[in-house]
């Protein structure tokens, strides 16, 4: 089986599916943007922020409890219907997952200019970029992101030259 790395150098993206919209520049949302809004089949196959499956209207992303002796079904069934959740009683400590906040802040609040010194390449699975299922959609996915696999040192260091050792 093929690593992540290798299914995306093999499946490089055009660099149109790469660069997100440099969001400060628009006043109003582009065509190419927006979304109908589409309904479920059947409306109740969501999870609530309990993990429990009532949730009539399917606008919560589904939170899951690892002490839930469930828990493996719920993440499961979560990213076949959402493709994301989030998780409590995780273990993680909180002041470590402020300053994982924090530095996510930094990043995204920079100019598009200076993101763009460590975009993701056409065949690449790190880096700054939109998502790489944006090519599967009709429409852009109002997004940017940032993937990290490993070290984060490289990308930081394009785009923080005097301040990347922290990432170390």
């Amino acid at each position: 089986m093929a690593t992540l790395s290798e299914a995306y150098r093999d499946h490089p993206l055009h660099l149109k599916h790469i660069i997100p919209l440099d969001f400060s520049s628009f006043r109003t949302l582009p065509d190419s943007h927006a979304w109908t809004q589409s309904n479920d089949d059947d409306g109740n196959d969501h999870f609530t922020s309990n993990g429990s499956y009532n949730d009539e209207d399917g606008s919560c992303i589904p939170i899951i409890d690892l002490n839930d002796p469930n828990a493996m079904e719920h993440i499961g069934l979560a990213c076949e219907k959402w493709g994301a959740f989030q998780l409590k009683n995780h273990g993680i400590p909180l002041n470590l997952i402020e300053e994982v906040e924090g530095e996510a802040k930094r990043l995204f609040s920079l100019p598009s200019k200076e993101k763009l010194k460590a975009l993701r390449s056409a065949g690449g699975a790190t880096g700054y970029g939109a998502a790489r299922i944006s090519p599967f959609f009709p429409k852009y996915m109002w997004h940017e992101g940032f993937t990290i696999m490993g070290s984060p040192s490289n990308d930081a260091k394009k785009i923080w030259p005097n301040d990347y050792k922290r990432f170390w």
